[in-house]
């Protein structure tokens, strides 16, 4: 039995699992935040740049699950220059105060990267190294399969070991620094994603975010950048 069906056995049985456990631990609630950037400049040239995204989550025991939706589009003289999409899953079953297991669920779509589409499976263990007031740093390190499609149409189906480390740190009562940072590793491409944001608090749970994110593939097509950056300026609105 290889790596793949073991994946797509336990991504089948998590649901499973996470039911016959609802029903046994007391809810905890839901929670969530929506983002909203945009900006455009005119003159010699007209650009606009809109990103949108939101995380729903909900926590009932030892179980918590996430999803997560981000779009981002760009243009210049009414040309699109950058248009990019992802879905996310996560699903999460506390072993103690600081292990868990997780599994995951990654779609991400690019009209304008080496990759058209990357959809990733993975099922793993993770460990809170840092829980402290201000700093909390998280690891995660697992297994599963990724089925790929370039952009001139070739399609990659590999295993992959999948690693990330998330770290926050709240240096005031009304602002917080994020840095995360994902690698995908297969035998065709290793896929690499860092995210660092400041936010700060507006008013209540309106918040002004600051973010850099690099997406960088190690194998693409012939005359295409392997690597991505996005700036931007949002709002958040937690819940």
């Amino acid at each position: 039995m290889n790596v793949r069906l073991l994946t797509a056995l336990a991504l089948i049985a998590l649901p499973l699992a996470l039911h016959a456990q609802d029903t046994e631990q007391e809810e905890d609630g839901w929670s969530g935040k929506a983002t909203l950037g945009y900006l455009a400049t005119s003159g010699n040239t007209e650009n606009s740049t809109l990103n949108t995204g939101f995380e729903v989550g909900f926590a009932t025991g030892r179980w918590a699950h996430i999803a997560n939706a981000f779009a981002i589009t760009s243009s210049e003289s009414e040309v699109t220059t950058a248009e990019a999409y992802e879905l996310g899953w996560k699903s999460e079953r506390k072993l103690s105060d600081k292990d868990f297991l997780f599994g995951r669920l990654e779609w991400r779509k690019d009209r304008f990267g080496g990759y058209d589409t990357q959809f990733s499976q993975t099922v793993g263990y993770g460990r809170l190294i840092i829980d402290k007031d201000k700093h909390k740093l998280s690891t995660e390190i697992g297994a599963g399969a990724r089925q790929s499609e370039l952009q001139i149409g070739t399609k990659e189906n590999e295993t992959i070991v999948r690693g990330g480390a998330y770290y926050t740190w709240d240096f005031s009562e009304t602002a917080q620094f994020r840095q995360d940072l994902t690698v995908e590793a297969g035998e065709e491409n290793t896929y690499t994603e860092s995210v660092t944001a400041i936010s700060a608090k507006l008013l209540g749970d309106l918040a002004l975010v600051a973010s850099y994110t690099i997406k960088n593939n190690s194998d693409v097509p012939a005359l295409t950048e392997k690597t991505d950056t996005y700036s931007a300026l949002s709002l958040e609105y937690a819940f």
